[in-house]
């Protein structure tokens, strides 16, 4: 590629700021779509945003960080709230596949070479848009609005249950990213909330 190919254009018709920045990330999303990330590349984008990589490299030091940028811009946030479907399980289950369904799409391929190459960044900083928070805030929220329901119900006692188990099935979930370094299956959720929740906090 002509480094200096779209440099040329009539002021006029140049695209700074915010326009081109817009213009980089729907181009390395769109190649993250139909290249996948192994064989993304930074020319690839700046081909298909007709800029140059110098104006990537100035905003972006490698491809996993304009990738992820372009997650964040691009992949819609989950709406969080708390499932009432008249069963725990049920309700865990449906929450988990907010976080769970986005990262299958992203896929394996996308997941890995993310997490090898971010080298060690916080998970959270990399995918804010996907992941669940580590503790607190809403999410809590929501796991205690999901047992107070089931505690109406007579499926848990309340009272018998200790804080770190209400956010043990978000500390496992994200455990098991970042140690397989692949989207979490449908299995794993299910076997997280049947295997290791519910036994905990179902009244015997």
């Amino acid at each position: 590629m002509d480094e200096h190919k779209y440099e040329d254009q009539p002021k006029s018709g140049r695209r700074r700021g915010e326009v081109l920045e817009q213009a980089i990330l729907q181009a390395a999303w769109e190649e993250l779509g139909e290249a996948g990330y192994a064989r993304l590349t930074m020319e690839r984008i700046a081909i298909r945003a007709q800029t140059n990589k110098t104006a990537l490299y100035r905003r972006w030091p490698n491809k996993a960080k304009i990738v992820a940028a372009a997650i964040k811009e691009h992949m819609p946030r989950p709406v969080l709230a708390a499932p009432d479907s008249g069963d725990l399980r049920t309700d865990m289950l449906q929450l988990f596949q907010l976080f769970a369904k986005p990262l299958q799409g992203l896929g394996a391929e996308t997941i890995h070479g993310l997490l090898v190459d971010y080298h060690g960044d916080d998970l959270i900083a990399l995918l804010p848009k996907i992941m669940p928070p580590k503790s607190g805030g809403k999410l809590n929220a929501i796991m205690k609005t999901i047992l107070e329901n089931a505690e109406k119900r007579g499926e848990v006692r309340l009272d018998r249950i200790a804080e770190r188990v209400i956010l043990l099935p978000v500390d496992l979930f994200r455990y098991e990213l970042l140690t397989t370094h692949e989207p979490v299956s449908d299995e794993t959720v299910t076997g997280i909330i049947d295997d290791i929740f519910l036994p905990l906090v179902r009244v015997r």
